[in-house]
């Protein structure tokens, strides 16, 4: 009876669904709260740097890095270096994601598929990332595919354990209620498994663009002419600091904005749950 009840949702026919109040989207009333610390901190830092206190060749005030921003965008200069990140971010998350989620699935629903390559994965996970820069320039050289391919690996990782942990942990008492409803192959995965891998791989997913903005700057110190990390690197050896900061919260702003939009999906594909977590969203 508790797994009849355990499975009821997942094997429930396919319909428009309404969540709860305490499921829905963060929505724009809530925002400013998570934006009190960084305002009071960039405030702070303002005061600190007219005061003098901060030296302005090493951390010049937060209008002085927005009025960079803004005079790189009023050239033209900025959208280039945007454009190419934000290509070689979207390539390398979507080439690592699909390796990830295909392997991971493997992985986790196949045990002797585990036995064969889990091991070898998980010894690959564990080497630095930037030991793999001198190969892939050795192997792919200096262009494009060397550094979407750094990107991908970053990325490949924290999916694949995130689906295959997620398939592991699906309950099996789901499974067998599952078979009892005469569920059985791709159905038994697209009613049972599916669903409840969904918060995992969303985790993974998560994750794996985390490390794919971090990824990036590496890849694009090596030998790029164009990227917000060429701009970053451009910026030390010419002794604006004003450039790298304006470089580093690029990459903060586009990798929270990539993440939210990536959070609401999971959101919007999850709404079914009702957790702890969703109280407070």
């Amino acid at each position: 009876m508790a797994a009849s009840t355990l499975v009821a949702p997942l094997l429930a026919p396919a319909g428009p669904t309404t969540a709860s109040p305490t499921q829905r989207p963060l929505g724009p009333r809530q925002w400013p709260l998570g934006a009190v610390l960084p305002v009071a901190l960039l405030a702070l830092w303002e005061v600190l740097a007219r005061l003098g206190v901060l030296p302005p060749n090493l951390l010049p005030a937060p209008s002085r890095v927005l009025t960079t921003i803004a005079e790189l965008a009023r050239t033209g200069e900025l959208w280039p270096h945007l454009g190419f990140t934000l290509g070689r971010v979207a390539l390398g998350f979507g080439l690592g994601a699909g390796l990830g989620t295909g392997l991971g699935a493997l992985t986790g629903y196949l045990p002797l598929m585990r036995r064969l390559l889990d091991p070898l994965l998980q010894g690959l996970r564990n080497i630095p990332s930037l030991a793999w820069v001198p190969l892939f320039i050795l192997w792919l050289g200096i262009y494009e595919t060397s550094k979407v391919v750094l990107i991908a690996v970053g990325v490949f990782f924290p999916v694949y354990l995130g689906v295959m942990t997620g398939i592991q942990q699906v309950d099996r008492k789901l499974v067998e209620v599952g078979r009892v409803y005469g569920l059985a192959g791709l159905a038994l995965v697209r009613r049972v498994f599916l669903p409840a891998t969904l918060p995992a791989y969303f985790v993974g997913l998560r994750n794996g663009l985390g490390l794919g903005w971090m990824f990036v700057v590496a890849a694009e110190i090596m030998g790029a002419n164009k990227g917000l990390g060429f701009l970053l690197i451009d910026g030390q050896m010419t002794g604006r600091p004003q450039t790298i900061l304006a470089s580093i919260l690029l990459f903060a702003v586009l990798g929270r904005c990539t993440d939210s939009l990536l959070a609401l999906l999971g959101r919007r594909l999850l709404h079914w749950q009702d957790t702890h977590g969703t109280s407070f969203s």
